[in-house]
């Protein structure tokens, strides 16, 4: 069997909160959407957005975040620490950028309105070693 990679889903509480976290902090594109679930371009992979079913919804408190061992990464075209920046203005809360030794990327983590991780990852570059 062959397989290729194709969609990760995130279950989530509020799918337009979430749709417009992503699509305006990382100009995905909307490829399907109905009321209770969004499909997200995010180049060689798609990302669903499907809302938890309400018998779920009932027992969740208001602004509960998830625990969940998912992260989304993006590999980005600009600095990171503007891109950092800028998501920290828009009340994003962002960890510290980081990098590995002998690995040729920064990186820094964030999570979205409803607490699912995201990175961003970006090549070092000869001024930014």
């Amino acid at each position: 069997m062959k397989a290729r990679f194709d969609t990760i889903i995130l279950y989530i509480q509020n799918v337009e909160l979430i749709k417009n976290f992503y699509v305006e902090n990382f100009s995905l594109k909307v490829i399907e959407e109905d009321s209770g679930w969004v499909l997200l371009n995010a180049g060689a992979v798609n990302i669903g957005l499907h809302k938890i079913g309400d018998q779920y919804l009932e027992e969740i408190e208001p602004d509960y975040q998830f625990d969940n061992n998912t992260k989304l990464v993006f590999e980005i075209d600009v600095d990171i620490e503007s891109a950092r920046n800028e998501l920290i203005s828009k009340n994003t809360a962002m960890r510290e950028i980081k990098t590995f030794e002998n690995y040729n990327f920064w990186l820094c983590d964030g999570t979205d309105p409803e607490g699912n991780v995201f990175q961003l990852k970006v090549k070092k570059s000869k001024d930014n070693t």
